[in-house]
C-alpha cells in the first residue's frame, strides 16, 4: 500500500478531528490516545504518535520515513458520552472496512451531541437530590425543600452555561442559589430535620466525572493531564464552597453544623 503526501496529510486530518471530539466530549486520555491511533492505522498510517495535553491535542502520523504532524485545540464542550460512543462505532466500522475516508470525515462532521430536554434535566435533578436527602434522613417536607433548591441551581447553571459564562462562577451561584433556598426552610422549620436539604441540595455541583478522569489519567501514565484536571475539579469544588459559605453568611443559617 502506498500514500501520497496528500493522502497522508488528510488521515491525519481525520485522526486528529476523531481525537479532537473525545477529548472535548469528556474522554479520559488513554481512550483518546488509542482511538486516534486505530483510526490512523486503519486508514493506511504505519503509526500514530501524539501528544495530549489538557486542552490540546497533537499528533504525527508517520508512513515510510514521511511525516505529517498537526495540532488542534480542544475547548471544553461538556461530558457527553453519546459523542465518545458514536466516534468509537466509526472506529470500530473503519476497522472492519465498513467505511472509507471520505465517510469516516463525513460522519465526523456530521456528529452532534444530543440533549435531553432541559426541564426533564431540572426535573431528573431535583428528584436525585431529593432521593439523597431521604437516605440521609430527611422527612417529606425536607424532600420538596431539596427538590426545588437543586432544581432552581439547575435553572441557573443551565442559563448560566447557555451564555458561556465561567464556570466557576457558574459553579459558585448554582451553590448560592441551592443553599439559599435550603436556609428557607430551616429558617421556617420545615420537616424534622431540615439542615439535611442544604446538604442534599447542591450534590449535582459535585465535579465526579473530572475527578474520576484525573485519577485516570494519573494512573495510567498521563500525568501533566490527570493533574490538570485534578487542579479544575478542585477549583470547581472550592468554587461550590464559596457559593455555600457566601449563601450561610448572607442569611445567617448555618445548617450544616
Amino acid at each position: 500500500m502506498s500514500l501520497s503526501h496528500e493522502q497522508q496529510t488528510e488521515l491525519t486530518r481525520i485522526a486528529v478531528t476523531a481525537g479532537q471530539i473525545l477529548h472535548q466530549h469528556g474522554a479520559e486520555s488513554r481512550l483518546v490516545e488509542q482511538t486516534t491511533q486505530r483510526i490512523g492505522v486503519a486508514l493506511g498510517a504505519q503509526s500514530i504518535e501524539l501528544s495530549v495535553s489538557s486542552d490540546a491535542i497533537v499528533i504525527t502520523s508517520l508512513f515510510k520515513g514521511n511525516c505529517v504532524t498537526t495540532t488542534r485545540r480542544c475547548y471544553d464542550r461538556g461530558i457527553n458520552m453519546q459523542m465518545v460512543c458514536d466516534v468509537l462505532r466509526i472506529c470500530i466500522m473503519l476497522e472492519k472496512s465498513l467505511l472509507e475516508a471520505d465517510q469516516v470525515k463525513e460522519r465526523l462532521t456530521r456528529l452532534k451531541p444530543y440533549k435531553y430536554n432541559r426541564w426533564l434535566v431540572v426535573f431528573m435533578i431535583g428528584l436525585s437530590c431529593s432521593s439523597f436527602s431521604h437516605f440521609f434522613g430527611g422527612d417529606l417536607a425536607v424532600y420538596i425543600t431539596t427538590f426545588f433548591a437543586s432544581s432552581g441551581a439547575m435553572i441557573l447553571r443551565q442559563e448560566l452555561a447557555h451564555r458561556h459564562h465561567n464556570p466557576f462562577v457558574n459553579f459558585a451561584l448554582a451553590a448560592f442559589v441551592a443553599t439559599t433556598i435550603a436556609s428557607i426552610g430551616v429558617i421556617y422549620e420545615f420537616g424534622e430535620n431540615p439542615q439535611i436539604a442544604m446538604a442534599a441540595s447542591v450534590l449535582l455541583l459535585v465535579p465526579g466525572f473530572p475527578l474520576i478522569n484525573a485519577v485516570s489519567d494519573m494512573l495510567k501514565g498521563h500525568i501533566s493531564t490527570g493533574i490538570a484536571r485534578w487542579v479544575f475539579a478542585t477549583l470547581l469544588s472550592i468554587s461550590v464552597a464559596i457559593g455555600i459559605v457566601a449563601s450561610m453568611s448572607l442569611t445567617n443559617v448555618s445548617g450544616w453544623l
